[in-house]
């Protein structure tokens, strides 16, 4: 396959989408090879001596092949299987090793959007070197982006915006899945969620599913936190919350109707957690819906 790449322009309704491309392509670099190759513009192409400043993100997937990337900071292998994730004003430099070579694909962008992305406590504390390994799914959303960029048709900024939000959720999932090697920890959380979704309208009591599942409370709140992103109790109250939200706005149920048959004890109760989870009580969510559909009605 030969080397690829392009340079793109973007204009302000691609920034006011939150994520716009700057640069794609892949290339393979042989065993002994200078690097990097030459034809990309100013302000990308950098020798090994000088290294360079980016103005925008750049993720770099490396999938056969090995070398080292160096920050102010500090120097790191990059192996087959590594994610080199590049921010906006970091000096660096990169290239493989002359014995092994490389393939590279390779993305640039820029925008709001990246920005929150990458303040996000995961992507604000990784090293510039991520190990996920050789995931096929991550090649075809990279071949994917390069197709819909050499064609430009309408809408391919938005388009490849969302494949650039799919590779850092992949990565994002990879690396959370490392902490769950345990087969059997995996198993237990996959049906506490089961059993959680099917007792949306109980107060589940979470000490008892632990001991059921045979896992001890800490040790299960702890690992189900991590797996989830919410407690078990949380989990089965925003599952409550938004089954209450359906009813409340597909359903002839009245808000005291809502809250017994979600199994909450009081309108009061059940008005203070709503609130707590959408922002607003439930009075309000329901006068908002009654205005949208007005508002569709008259239309």
């Amino acid at each position: 396959m030969a080397n690829y790449f392009k340079y793109l322009t973007h204009n302000q309704e691609n920034e006011d989408w939150g994520l716009f491309i700057n640069v794609a392509g892949y290339a393979s670099i042989p065993i002994g090879s200078t690097y990097p190759p030459k034809g990309h513009p100013f302000g990308y192409e950098f020798s090994w001596e000088k290294g360079r400043v980016l103005h925008e993100y750049q993720i770099l997937y490396i999938t056969e092949g090995e070398g080292i990337i160096e920050t102010k900071d500090e120097t790191i292998p990059i192996k087959k299987g590594s994610i080199v994730i590049i921010r906006p004003e970091m000096w660096h430099r990169y290239k493989p090793l002359k014995k092994t070579g490389w393939h590279e694909s390779y993305i640039g962008f820029n925008g709001t959007f990246a920005n929150s992305i990458f303040n996000h406590s995961f992507f604000s504390t990784e090293p510039p070197v991520i190990q996920v390994g050789y995931h096929e799914s991550i090649i075809e959303v990279f071949l994917e982006l390069i197709n819909l960029i050499r064609d430009e048709k309408p809408g391919y900024h938005e388009m490849c915006s969302g494949l650039v939000i799919y590779i850092l959720g992949k990565i994002l999932s990879i690396k959370k899945k490392e902490d769950f090697n345990n087969k059997s920890i995996e198993s237990i959380i996959q049906n506490a969620c089961i059993i959680i979704r099917n007792n949306l309208t109980t107060n589940l009591n979470i000490e008892d599913l632990a001991s059921d599942l045979n896992i001890s409370y800490s040790l299960f709140r702890k690992v189900f936190k991590k797996y989830m992103g919410l407690s078990p109790a949380q989990y089965h109250l925003s599952l409550r919350i938004q089954q209450a939200k359906y009813l409340l706005s597909n359903s002839n149920m009245s808000i005291k109707e809502t809250a017994f048959s979600m199994g909450f004890c009081s309108i009061y109760y059940f008005s203070k957690l709503f609130k707590e989870k959408t922002g607003m009580t439930p009075a309000s969510f329901c006068k908002s819906i009654n205005a949208k559909f007005e508002e569709r009605e008259s239309q």
